[in-house]
This record gives structure tokens, C-alpha cells and sequence, in this order.
């Protein structure tokens, strides 16, 4: 008796990720899809040589690069967003790319990875965002932002300190963490209130997200 080991088929990225957008009842044009699967590649290409990210499987970086991304779309309202931290882009190249409305500046002080992020949005011709390599503690812009999204950056306390000059009055934090934070939310200053902490499911991505918006109290 011979036994077959079943192998599963690799998932095409394209088709991945049409499916995770339609889990997020997320609609993107075809060409909108078609920058998010080229940013994937020129991460890939550039990740080689300057380490952008831990994760390099093509299958999981749609989950957890592009969809964990996407995922906060709806919930950032403003026209000017900033995304500290933004490291290999993340949050902020996908979302630049899914609400061309809206005005990007992608915030990191790490030289390597905002050259990365200088030369894809040239490639990708993303007209709607640009990339600043500083400090977010010592950055002083001429104008301030709507909305200050983060992706893992910091403990909520930190987060807000390091970006609250940036803030344009009546403005929003938001927040992307993992499991529920209810003590960093106990820890945040007087100040600032919570004002939701939304569950995020993301496609092909078994692990606990959610959305921490914060305001001003």
C-alpha cells in the first residue's frame, strides 16, 4: 500500500488578497489592488539586503502586511493622516493607496527605511503620500493632522506623548494593537479618553487585532 502526502497548493497573492478584501467589504479598483501586490514585491526585493520586515513568505505578508492595513480603513476619517513610525510602510502605504482622498505623510527616523519608502511610492506613482525621516518627538511640521495612526509603535501613554504637538485640534489617535489593551488604557493621562476600541478580524491572520481611537477629553 502507497500513501500520497497531500500538499497544499500556494495561494495566489492576487486571488488572496480579492478574497480578504471582500472578508473586509473593502472595494479597491483593479489597479488599486494591483500597487498593493507591487508594494508587496518591491518590500520582498528590498527586505534582501535591508531587513524591512520579519515577514518574508509572500502568502502571510498579504494577511499581515496588506489586510492587517487595510483593515482600519473605514475608521480614518480625516483628510491629513500621519503614520508615525511607519517603518517598511506600514500602515500607511496600503491605506495611501485605498483613500487616494486623503493626504499621507509617512513618519520614521530610520534612514534605510524611508529611502525604501521614497522609491516605492515613486515606482508606485502614490501621489497622496510622502515620507519625512524624523523624530516624531522633535518634528515640527507647518501643518498638523487630522489623525495620527500607529501600528505597534508604542504603549498608548507613549504613543500619545511622542505625537500630541502633531495633532490638529479635534483630531484622533488611532491606535492598531494586538490583544485588548485595558492597561494601557488605564495608564493614558487625564486628557485623553477612549473614545471606541474596535475588534478587527483579519483575513488569514489568526491572531487578536484591534483599533484603540482616542481624542482628546
Amino acid at each position: 500500500m502507497s500513501f500520497v502526502s497531500a500538499v497544499e497548493a500556494p495561494v495566489d497573492p492576487a486571488a488572496q488578497l480579492e478574497r480578504g478584501l471582500e472578508a473586509l467589504d473593502l472595494s479597491l479598483s483593479a489597479e488599486q489592488c494591483k500597487k498593493l501586490l507591487q508594494f508587496l514585491k518591491l518590500l520582498t526585493k528590498w527586505n534582501r539586503v535591508y531587513n524591512l520586515t520579519a515577514i518574508r513568505d509572500p502568502q502571510a505578508s498579504v494577511s499581515a502586511h496588506l489586510l492587517d492595513s487595510l483593515a482600519v480603513t473605514r475608521y480614518l476619517k480625516s483628510r491629513r493622516i500621519l503614520d508615525v513610525g511607519t517603518g517598511a510602510g506600514l500602515p500607511g502605504v496600503p491605506l495611501a493607496i485605498a483613500k487616494p482622498e486623503s493626504e499621507f505623510v509617512l513618519l520614521d527616523s530610520s534612514q534605510k527605511k524611508t529611502a525604501f519608502l521614497v522609491q516605492a511610492l515613486a515606482e508606485l506613482q502614490v501621489g497622496n503620500a510622502t515620507v519625512v525621516c524624523e523624530r516624531a518627538e522633535t518634528w515640527r511640521p507647518a501643518q498638523k493632522f487630522g489623525c495620527i495612526v500607529c501600528r505597534a509603535l508604542a504603549r498608548l501613554a507613549e504613543f500619545v506623548d511622542l505625537t500630541k504637538h502633531l495633532l490638529a485640534s479635534g483630531g484622533m489617535f488611532a491606535a492598531m494593537k494586538g490583544a485588548y489593551p485595558h492597561e494601557e488604557i488605564a495608564q493614558l493621562p487625564a486628557e485623553y479618553r477612549v473614545t471606541q476600541v474596535l475588534p478587527l478580524a483579519i483575513p488569514g491572520l489568526n491572531a487578536r487585532r484591534h483599533l484603540v481611537l482616542i481624542e482628546s477629553a
